[in-house]
């Protein structure tokens, strides 16, 4: 039985999940994200270089509601502010492959041959197949800032960039 929802929004910032009735779930939510990146090796704390402009990040908290309009689900993403980066400065081109091109290349032609049918899916955490070249480094996310560490940044080796996107 999920429990029944008494907002109309979700919430837009940290401040607001953490205020929110269900912010036990939220922060539960927040944490299994954090793991996720932190295991994938998506994000680790270094020293920051100089000159860098890191980039923000932004929380996207989301209530998933059943057909019942009960709260089932609670889901949290961490997503890099790209668009604060500049062209030329922070990045030289943007592209958007998610899967190898040279995967690709060898299933179509398979696909065709044996007359499979192909789908496009959207992937969980789409970060895990998007390698930056540049380094890009991004500001440590309220609420899980290491303590004693709070000058670091994170070096993004995969994630949602104008690189990866």
């Amino acid at each position: 039985m999920g429990l029944t929802s008494q907002l109309d929004n979700d919430p837009k910032t940290y401040g607001e999940a953490m205020s929110d009735i269900y912010s036990d779930k939220l922060l539960e939510a927040m944490k299994s994200e954090m793991d996720s990146m932190g295991s994938n090796e998506v994000c680790t704390l270094v020293d920051p270089p100089k000159g860098i402009r890191p980039v923000g990040y932004k929380w996207v908290h989301k209530h998933k509601l059943g057909a019942d309009g009960e709260v089932t689900a609670f889901k949290d993403r961490l997503v890099a502010k790209g668009y604060t980066q500049r062209l030329g400065v922070d990045f030289e081109e943007t592209y958007s492959p998610v899967a190898m091109a040279k995967s690709i290349w060898i299933l179509l032609p398979i696909a065709a041959w044996y007359d499979y049918k192909i789908w496009q899916m959207d992937v969980k955490m789409a970060f895990l197949n998007g390698f930056i070249e540049e380094e890009i480094f991004m500001d440590q996310p309220e609420g899980f800032t290491a303590v004693g560490e709070e000058q670091k940044v994170c070096p993004l080796q995969r994630y949602g960039l104008r690189q990866a996107s």
